[in-house]
């Protein structure tokens, strides 16, 4: 339904790599000066220049992004192909081209904008106002002061302004709207008749020469890749640390020393009556605020319910319902004047008028839950853990070149490596691009301990690699046990399956050519015999269920005008099938209602994509663009 997106792949990559990098992460906090600078380039958009350090800052966004989503699935080699890398320096390009167009159109972003956007980047807080020291404490983890983020924010907002008010005019015509309804939600009552190459298999007996020539012809399927049976051992801080004994004298002396993080902090239980109080409001409403806040306390002390006043006085909504039930709470969750109030209450105590920047609170304390203390024994198993994981990350490097000098001064065995850290010696079989069935973050499915692996001196030798960095604190060691060089399967061996091969192929195609004729023959109203079609049944493009695919478009493609149709469709291995189409049925018009609003959504999004796609290529078009490839290459280390 939605062609041109399945049509323009390489451009929806593009779009979401435009996602996936944030435009500022490129710039950095140089501003224009750097964006417009003279330093070696891999690629030019007008007179900016797009640098070998603007590459490899994309790559790294990318490879922590990816590294975050895959976890140990991920394998920094996905970056480094040829086909990676271009698709980098294409969002590179895309993203100056989109910024120089934002200028070229002197896009201004208001301070309006730019405040709502800085909230919602969650770094004042995400509750209650804006804490702008938190947001200061903030940037200044992050090395940045506010006007150099505040100027990176602005060009983000500025670069996504064009492509945002572009998707935003689309508009789909409803009489566009049913039609693509009516296409997708019309339902053709079929009836098949399947053409299974089997009815023909019995009858072909092929000779030999058949079979050789059908051999020699496919020889390309009988090609066996080099592989071999391989060894080899992982050091991990796991590993390191199952050999580490942790005395019950240093497990105590680490529960007295964080003695605070096996406590239980105490916590109250409280309902409160808030009257608000904006963080803008002048001294008069201030006033008028504390004034209804003490009539409040005076009905209270008069006898008024708490629960009952908290229902019709309190300002607050998530708590008003509840009379003012807040549950409970440590003393970090709340404000520090409402939580000295709080924890200085007995149960069924009510506080005075407390002040907080949310405005003017009465407090109820109705329950108390004291502090507890785990027990050492209770908690000594996780300490020891704990001990052992840090001694283990402390004693990693050392324990790393112990593994690297064992594996390199005993190149024929694995097996003293192994000894010395406790590790098992696993055995698998690959080849120089690793093994698709084991799981992706094995060792050796690790580009490099493959490339150190399949080396010729390691092949002749069969001698261990040396110790290799396979990612997440993993160094690992692999030896050949048994080498096979690539071959092809000689005829012989593979007879036999030549035999099935070329009989399931000449049955196909007799059944296609009996599929063919048949359908002629139908079309010419020939042919149709009682029982030769199976059941009825119903289809609909939207909802295919169990029908076949391949069989799927020609199906609704074909001409209704005059029932029964005929259409025939290979479906492969199956056979060939025949399609009689007895009966068109249009959706019916309380479906199209339904579906409405749901179609025009999925239309507009198809449309505003296109639209975008169009923008950004006439971008980049006009942005004077050219490439250096040969300064590309795979290697970061390369000169520009």
């Amino acid at each position: 339904m939605f062609e041109w997106i399945r049509k323009h792949q390489r451009l929806m990559q593009l779009l979401l790599l435009l996602l996936i990098f944030p435009a500022f992460a490129f710039f950095g906090i140089q501003g224009y000066e750097r964006f417009f600078s003279s330093e070696g380039a891999l690629a030019t958009v007008g007179d900016a220049k797009i640098t070998r350090q603007d590459f490899e800052m994309a790559q790294r966004q990318q490879s922590e992004q990816l590294r975050q989503a895959l976890g140990d699935r991920f394998d920094s080699s996905m970056l480094e192909t040829p086909q990676a890398r271009q698709r980098i320096l294409d969002s590179l390009i895309a993203q100056r081209a989109l910024l120089i167009d934002a200028i070229d159109h002197r896009v201004v972003v208001p301070d309006s904008r730019l405040r709502a956007t800085i909230r919602a980047t969650g770094l004042g807080g995400t509750e209650g106002a804006f804490d702008f020291d938190r947001y200061r404490n903030a940037l200044r983890a992050r090395g940045q002061s506010e006007a150099a983020f505040e100027a990176e924010m602005r060009r983000e907002i500025a670069l996504q302004t064009m492509p945002e008010a572009i998707a935003q005019t689309v508009t789909v015509p409803a009489s566009v709207v049913d039609a693509v309804i009516a296409f997708a939600e019309q339902t053709r009552d079929v009836r098949q008749l399947l053409i299974a190459p089997d009815t023909f298999a019995k009858d072909i007996e092929p000779t030999d020469e058949q079979l050789a020539a059908w051999y020699e012809r496919n020889a390309a399927s009988f090609e066996e890749p080099e592989h071999a049976k391989v060894a080899y051992v992982v050091l991990t801080q796991e590993a390191i640390a199952r050999n580490i004994d942790v005395s019950a004298d240093d497990a105590r002396s680490y529960y007295e020393q964080n003695k605070a993080r096996f406590t239980t902090a105490e916590q109250r239980r409280a309902s409160h009556i808030l009257i608000r109080v904006d963080p803008g409001a002048s001294a008069e409403q201030r006033e008028a605020a504390r004034a209804k806040a003490e009539a409040i306390e005076r009905k209270l002390k008069e006898g008024a319910e708490f629960a009952q006043l908290a229902r019709t006085e309190s300002q607050d909504p998530g708590s008003a319902n509840a009379g003012g039930d807040l549950g409970f709470f440590t003393r970090d969750m709340m404000v520090q004047p409402f939580a000295d109030a709080a924890f200085g209450l007995q149960v069924g105590q009510t506080s005075g008028i407390v002040e907080t920047e949310f405005g003017f609170h009465i407090i109820r304390v109705t329950d108390i839950r004291p502090a507890t203390q785990k027990s050492f024994e209770s908690v000594r198993p996780e300490i020891e853990n704990e001990i052992r994981t840090q001694l283990a990350a402390t004693r990693y490097a050392e324990a790393a070149d112990t593994f690297s000098n064992l594996v390199y001064e005993q190149p024929d065995s694995l097996e003293p490596a192994a000894k010395r850290f406790g590790l098992k010696i696993e055995t698998a079989d690959v080849g120089r691009d690793g093994n698709p069935q084991l799981p992706r973050e094995n060792p050796l499915n690790d580009r490099r301990l493959l490339q150190a692996l399949f080396r010729s001196d390691s092949i002749e030798s069969k001698n261990n690699t040396e110790a290799v960095d396979v990612g997440s604190n993993r160094l690992a060691s692999a030896r050949i046990v048994e080498y096979h060089p690539a071959r092809r399967r000689p005829f012989e061996e593979v007879k036999d399956e030549v035999r099935k091969r070329l009989v399931a192929e000449q049955a196909h195609e007799r059944a296609v050519k009996a599929g063919e004729e048949r359908l002629a023959q139908l079309r010419k109203g020939e042919g149709a015999k009682p029982g030769d079609f199976g059941a009825q049944r119903s289809v609909r493009r939207s909802a295919p269920g169990d029908f076949p695919v391949a069989a799927l478009e020609p199906v609704f493609r074909a001409p209704a005008d005059s029932l029964p149709a005929y259409v025939g469709v290979d479906l492969g291995a199956q056979g060939y099938a025949l399609y009689e189409i007895v009966r068109v049925t249009p959706p019916d018009p309380s479906l199209v209602a339904q579906r409405r609003d749901a179609y025009r959504q999925q239309l507009s999004q198809a449309y505003s994509q296109q639209l975008l796609g169009d923008y950004v290529a006439s971008v980049i078009a006009d942005a004077k663009v050219v490439r250096y490839p040969e300064r590309l290459g795979g290697n970061d280390n390369e000169n520009p």
